[in-house]
């Protein structure tokens, strides 16, 4: 090797490059310029818009000031201004109320421990007897159990409380259980096989992922509740019964209109709230097409 000559570590002055040296680097340099950045993750949509808010609220608030207008300028005999008297309407519709609350209230404290209950093991040989007879309160007509029910419990506001909670049981029952025998055994077994208790897979796993079947048998039970509070009338329960059987009685149109209005704005109104402790309620993972 000649003093001249470059030394194994070094390159002569002039000396091109090795082929694909540039083309290397720039390739490289190419992909950092023409690297696209991350997309940011999409905020995840509201689960209650403000058209689910104010939408039907709005529709049922002109309904009932429609209804005020007409009652406030139409004729009105002496029979039919008894009938709607001072704060009659008022304590109606908070009687109709209150019976629709109370036995909803009944209704899950006895449907959905059962419910629960019958998924059990030892006891899920009893799901389709006890089934089959919640079924029997709801098939019978709700007047001739309210009959049935006033023979043996007499007349009063427990009596029509009574009969409706053995008439709307069977949707929370039935929901619960279809909801609770839905969830897939692996996701339990699973669960057991982490150390979770019988109890903590049921608060933490098996409810949760139930929720939506057992919120849409409640939202089935408050309303028909609301229709059949209407029938507490003939038991002594009151509420908006008392108006339409009433103007159905006396043949006063305005009595007979404004109670059946007021039974469906309640039940209306009842039925949108029931919307929205469903979804409110429903975990995130669950939510399809909402």
């Amino acid at each position: 090797m000649t003093p001249d000559s470059p030394s194994g570590s070094s390159r002569a002055p002039g000396r091109e490059r090795p082929p694909g040296e540039h083309e290397v680097q720039g390739h490289a340099f190419r992909d950092e310029e023409e690297a696209e950045p991350v997309p940011r993750p999409a905020k995840p949509a509201r689960r209650i818009t403000w058209r689910k808010l104010v939408v039907l609220p709005a529709i049922l608030a002109v309904v009932l000031v429609l209804t005020y207008v007409w009652i406030e300028n139409v004729h009105l005999d002496s029979i039919a201004e008894n009938s709607i008297a001072g704060d009659t309407v008022e304590v109606r519709w908070w009687q109709h109320v209150k019976l629709t609350a109370i036995s909803t209230f009944w209704v899950l404290v006895i449907a959905i421990p059962l419910g629960i209950a019958l998924t059990r093991r030892g006891l899920t040989r009893a799901a389709p007897v006890v089934t089959a007879i919640a079924n029997i309160g709801q098939a019978t007509p709700a007047i001739g159990l309210l009959a049935l029910l006033v023979i043996w419990l007499g007349i009063g506001p427990s009596t029509a409380i009574t009969g409706m909670v053995i008439y709307a049981v069977l949707p929370v029952l039935s929901n619960t259980v279809a909801g609770l025998k839905a969830i897939e055994p692996n996701m339990v077994e699973a669960a057991r096989g982490i150390g979770m208790s019988a109890m903590g897979t049921l608060t933490k796993v098996e409810l949760p992922l139930a929720v939506p079947l057992i919120l849409a048998g409640v939202r089935t039970a408050l309303v028909l509740n609301v229709g059949t509070a209407t029938l507490a009338t003939f038991g002594g329960g009151g509420g908006l019964g008392d108006l339409i059987t009433s103007g159905i009685q006396t043949q006063r149109m305005p009595v007979l209109v404004l109670g059946s209005v007021l039974t469906v704005v309640l039940a209306l109104l009842v039925d949108w709230l029931a919307s929205l402790a469903e979804v409110a309620l429903t975990p995130r993972g669950l939510e399809v097409g909402r």
